[in-house]
């Protein structure tokens, strides 16, 4: 079994466990309403915004006998460069100030994920952020581009208001295989197991965070 084959069968119970939270399972329903839409994208901008400076964190963190890593770190940079951006773009659209959501706070499960993906470079294995790659990655795959479609039918939104959700549920299944590529090239256990564990806190993280989102359900009349 390659390594990626084994960190999505050693990490499937926790995927499981944040797939089924009742937030993810009627957002991608599209049941949700504007409100609990735009809660999701002020999250999700917290977080991201942090995305490029993790990348260059873990790539300076990074041995000298995982060079090739740095190399494809400085890929996933170019690639991710100004999505924050884009969530902020989303909110404006769906008629918040994105003003007010670029210079507010975090909710705390925000801000715990970030903090534990700073200590995970620092303090632990920095290979272990690809725990967190993992996990956001793959979860957009599975769910963004279902989800957008629904909510935008659901809430009469413009296709302005999904440029975050739309373009990561596409973009990322090009990830995704660029990631299954260099997992496969991780051949030291250590690297391996810090994988494994930081993903399976990243799936309790990142749900602790859909978890707190106010689940509201879109007026139908």
């Amino acid at each position: 079994m390659s390594f990626y084959d084994e960190l999505i069968a050693q990490t499937e119970q926790e995927r499981n466990a944040m797939l089924s939270i009742p937030f993810i399972q009627q957002g991608a329903a599209g049941k949700l309403s504007l409100d609990s839409y735009q809660a999701f994208l002020t999250q999700a901008y917290h977080h991201v915004k942090h995305t490029i400076p993790l990348l260059m964190a873990c790539g300076g963190r990074l041995p000298e006998r995982l060079e090739w890593l740095r190399v494809a770190i400085g890929e996933y940079i170019e690639e991710e460069m100004g999505h924050q951006e884009w969530i902020l773009n989303d909110i404006e659209a769906t008629g918040a100030d994105k003003e007010q959501v670029r210079h507010g706070m975090p909710s705390m499960q925000t801000e715990l994920m970030v903090a534990y993906a700073y200590d995970t470079i620092m303090r632990g294995n920095p290979v272990g952020f690809f725990g967190m790659v993992l996990v956001l990655e793959g979860t957009s795959v599975a769910l963004a581009t279902h989800a957008a479609d629904h909510i935008r039918e659901t809430l009469n939104l413009p296709q302005a208001a999904f440029s975050y959700l739309t373009s990561h549920g596409s973009l990322d299944v090009g990830h995704v295989d660029f990631y299954r590529d260099l997992m496969n090239k991780l051949d030291q256990e250590r690297d391996q197991q810090a994988v494994i564990h930081a993903a399976k806190v990243f799936y309790r993280l990142y749900g602790d965070i859909f978890r707190a989102l106010p689940m509201r359900y879109a007026d139908k009349g």
